[in-house]
């Protein structure tokens, strides 16, 4: 299962950082992703970062703005997103594996705005 939270309507220019709970696997032994989907749009990749957290990768949208990271221990995914921009307003969903674009879970609502 995959519980994610910390979104809501923010400020151009504003940060935020989501939160993906996850039980059900074993969290230290996958990779993990996240993806959005703004309205009326397709899946778009975000960032992934592998089991130890040793590889990370994001897309060239969000590179230098949104940092991904895991804590291990509690089981839980981050992305921390700061200069926000209206083009980030989405809904952001974690996603295990690398890379992968295929989200099963809810999500949390990311919306930029002044």
């Amino acid at each position: 299962q995959l519980v994610e939270s910390g979104g809501g309507l923010v400020q151009p220019g504003g940060s935020v950082t989501l939160s993906c709970e996850t039980s059900g696997f074993t969290f230290n032994l996958v990779s993990m992703t996240w993806v959005r989907q703004a309205p009326g749009k397709g899946v778009e990749w975000v960032s992934s970062i592998d089991k130890d957290s040793s590889r990370l990768e994001y897309d060239d949208s969000v590179k230098g703005r949104f940092t991904i990271s895991r804590d291990n221990a509690k089981k839980t995914l981050y992305l921390r997103m700061n200069s926000l921009k209206p083009e980030d307003t989405a809904n952001y969903h974690c996603v295990l594996g690398w890379r992968s674009r295929n989200p099963k879970s809810q999500g949390t609502q990311v919306i930029v705005s002044s």
